[in-house]
């Protein structure tokens, strides 16, 4: 059946897919075809059930279909699934966005991370009056032009460092740095945006007292520092990696935990900068589904599941799957590191602990991850589709589900080493 949707897609897609990772181009394989999910798990169009740890990249951090948020989206669409006008949940979102993340006086909601980080820029080059951004390698940011250069994630997936049809007068102004090095910041630079936790070239946190450096370094220079927190905001804990690190940026952005499983994004900031964002300013930006009622019934609905006992429950349950798979690896003489802050996990093949893109890829493209991916889902286990990704335990895998995945890749780990 999946061979079937696959060739019947690949006639209308692009590879068969909407999202490349989508498509196992970095692991092999055909992709399953998901039919259903629920809780910790997933069906796919042939009837097989796996525990996910893809959770949709990030959203479905209380699992799937939760009845809470269910129950709001069916609510929100018999009002309507779109007005073109403001409406009141958009205001409780913005307001419990800047309630829970200091420093954020004003939000903008749009329709994805992308517009998001997209928009972020546009805002520090319209406040700085500067054209020069700067990133970090392996740091992804969503698919606008300019911060394609050298990005993790799916495009480091695919085997690519940015994309073809980006001209090279959209990234003249994107200097990459390597990650966990001080870049040298300067006056002609608008901003600094990083991934405060990167986990699109897997987990690779930063040196100690990195970002604190970084903060300093900016505002020595008048060059604005911005946090993609798309999957850090509101995973971490309450306030996101802001809080995690004790680190403020100047402008934020969020995407995926605050809309509950449905298209969402917001960048916030202080009520200075902010202030510079049409119609009070002249940075323009709009959306005509930015706000959506759905989508932000069903992120108000799941921020309200998310509060400080949630978040001890998300590490505790990172943590005993992190150790588990560490064990594993261990005990079949499988080099392996297991990296995790709070709720947040990946695995790299490899003897040490990338501190930095070049060496995620080094451990990312040894072919082992691939080879292990495939053996857990064959007994029933979902992991990312590509080694550059992260692991998303959510509140539904409980310690039986992941003792379960644990003892499965016990037995993964065992096949692995049969040759």
């Amino acid at each position: 059946m999946s061979k079937e949707l696959l060739s019947r897609a690949e006639l209308v897609m692009p590879g068969g897919v909407n999202s490349p990772v989508r498509s196992f181009r970095s692991v092999g394989g055909t992709p399953y075809f998901v039919t259903r999910a629920e809780g910790p798990h997933i069906w796919d169009s042939e009837g097989n059930r796996y525990i996910d740890y893809v959770m949709s990249y990030g959203p479905a951090i209380a699992g799937h279909c939760p009845p809470q948020i269910i129950d709001a989206i069916q609510q929100a669409s018999g009002n309507g699934t779109s007005y073109g006008a403001p409406t009141l949940a958009e205001i409780e979102m913005a307001e419990e966005i800047s309630v829970r993340v200091d420093g954020v006086d004003m939000v903008r909601l749009v329709s994805s991370g992308t517009e998001a980080t997209m928009t972020a820029i546009r805002l520090a080059r319209g406040v700085t009056g500067r054209d020069k951004i700067v990133k970090f390698s392996g740091h992804y940011h969503g698919h606008a032009d300019s911060l394609l250069a050298a990005g993790g994630s799916g495009v480091a997936n695919q085997g690519i460092s940015g994309s073809s049809g980006v001209p090279a007068s959209a990234v003249a102004d994107t200097i990459v740095t390597p990650w966990n090095q001080i870049p040298e910041l300067d006056k002609s630079i608008a901003a600094l945006i990083l991934e405060p936790l990167p986990a699109n070239m897997g987990v690779v946190p930063p040196s100690e007292n990195f970002l604190k450096d970084l903060r300093i370094a900016c505002e020595q220079h008048g060059v604005l520092l911005i946090f993609d927190e798309v999957i850090t905001g509101f995973r971490l804990t309450m306030g996101g990696a802001s809080q995690w690190y004790g680190v403020q940026p100047d402008l934020w952005c969020f995407g995926k935990v605050i809309g509950g499983g449905l298209p969402m994004g917001a960048y916030g900031g202080s009520r200075e900068i902010m202030s510079h964002v049409a119609p009070l300013g002249d940075v323009y930006q709009a959306g005509t589904l930015s706000g959506n009622p759905i989508a932000t019934a069903a992120g108000l609905a799941q921020l309200k599941l998310l509060n400080a006992s949630t978040y001890i429950k998300l590490e505790k349950t990172a943590e005993r799957l992190a150790e588990g798979f560490a064990l594993v690896f261990k005990d079949a003489g499988i080099d392996a590191v297991v990296p995790r802050v709070g709720p947040l996990l990946s695995i790299f093949f490899t003897d040490q602990q990338p501190s930095n893109f070049d060496e995620a890829q080094i451990a990312a493209e040894n072919g082992v991850y691939p080879e292990f991916f495939h053996h857990m889902l064959k007994r029933g286990v979902a992991l990312a589709p590509g080694p550059y990704e992260a692991l998303f335990p959510s509140l539904a895998h409980t310690e039986e589900i992941i003792d379960q995945t644990i003892g499965i890749a016990r037995d993964a780990a065992a096949e692995m080493t049969k040759r």
